[in-house]
């Protein structure tokens, strides 16, 4: 079933923010500026703090919910939908996977390189797509599962660029490296646990994903914030990249912020962008499925590099045009966007028609959602 314009605004909305998000906290990596102990700039390595204004980001969006369902209820026809009551608790599980998720990524960020990192992440889309065919009864089309395979291979090619090209991380040694690959995939897991959660819970209650989403911020942005006491007197030697070497040193964040302006307007971009990215991305679970949620999410690498070569930030490899062109072949199989052109052409037009038949409940959902789409949009 074709995608309507409403799932392609939010495809394009998650795409879009979610590259800015991660372009915004890059450039605060790369400022330069005093710290509280003492004269000497150094990097402003502080990803905690930064997690801390990303679930704040998701917070706002909470406040966004009130307002605009305010805003409908002096209309004389309300149109806006506020979703069934729930217990917020309910949103405690994926607010944990959400949290625990991005801080052992942060950490495993420090100890791998870029490239391997990126590579890694890709494993999401594996995990979930077992996940929702385990716990949601989903049935994946083989063309979905090639286009799995192909976005993953795609992500392994770019990851394998930097190792080919010689830009290899000296500054790490190889259990380091491991570890923190290890921690990578381990990551992974509990972001798809953290996404079929959040499919089964919106089908389930019907939630705004504004509520939703503002829920989940809710919770992240206090027990981070909380979590940011005892971090401050946890030594971690060399692993610490601040003064104190420490896990995290938020008031070392707060003096190279007033030394260097520039770095809270990239956390504001940091912030602003996540709200937005995280309600589309939402959106998307609940309009389409969560496995291409995490296909658009992969997709975020073929910006954020455009975009980093173009500032200087990166030096061009060629391997990672083959890579991104595997992952485009990939993310267009599993999204269906071959079927329109194998449907004209008469040798291949009966396997597109055998491949729709063999999953008529996953075909059935979809035409619920469109139908549920329609009353709200009405």
């Amino acid at each position: 079933m074709a995608w309507t314009k409403y799932q392609l605004f939010l495809a394009g909305l998650m795409l879009t923010t979610g590259s800015i998000n991660t372009l915004s906290a890059k450039w605060a990596d790369l400022f330069k500026a005093k710290g509280c102990y003492n004269g000497d700039e150094h990097s402003f390595s502080h990803p905690f703090v930064q997690a801390v204004g990303m679930f704040l980001g998701e917070f706002s969006c909470l406040a966004v919910f009130y307002l605009l369902l305010c805003h409908d209820r002096r209309r004389p026809e309300p149109k806006m939908n506020p979703g069934q009551s729930f217990n917020p608790l309910l949103f405690f599980p994926p607010a944990m996977c959400d949290m625990t998720a991005t801080s052992i990524m942060y950490i495993a960020l420090n100890m791998t390189s870029a490239s391997s990192f990126q590579m890694l992440r890709g494993a999401v889309i594996i995990f979930t797509g077992l996940l929702s065919v385990a716990f949601l009864g989903r049935r994946l089309l083989p063309s979905q599962w090639l286009g799995i395979l192909i976005t993953i291979l795609g992500l392994v090619v770019v990851g394998m660029a930097d190792f080919f090209s010689g830009h290899k991380d000296d500054e790490h040694k190889l259990s380091e490296v491991i570890t923190g690959d290890l921690l990578i995939i381990m990551a992974q897991i509990i972001v798809s646990v953290q996404m079929v959660l959040e499919e089964k819970f919106v089908y389930k209650h019907d939630v705004h994903p504004l509520r939703a989403v503002g829920t989940e911020g809710f919770f992240g942005f206090f027990i981070l914030s909380l979590l940011l006491i005892p971090f401050f007197f946890i030594p971690v030697g060399d692993f610490g990249d601040n003064p104190r070497h420490v896990l995290e040193d938020a008031l070392d964040a707060f003096c190279q912020i007033g030394n260097q302006p520039l770095i809270i307007l990239a956390l504001l971009g940091n912030t602003v962008s996540i709200a937005f990215f995280n309600f589309a991305g939402i959106s998307v679970t609940k309009e389409i499925s969560a496995t291409t949620r995490m296909v658009l999410d992969s997709l975020r690498t073929l910006v954020i590099w455009a975009v980093s070569l173009a500032l200087g930030w990166e030096t061009f490899i060629g391997l990672q045009v083959l890579g991104f062109i595997i992952l485009l072949v990939g993310t267009a199989l599993y999204n269906g966007l071959h079927r329109p052109l194998l449907a004209r052409m008469p040798c291949c037009a009966r396997f597109v028609d055998r491949e729709e038949e063999s999953n008529p409940a996953e075909r059935e959902r979809l035409m619920a959602d469109g139908s549920v789409q329609g009353g709200e949009d009405s």
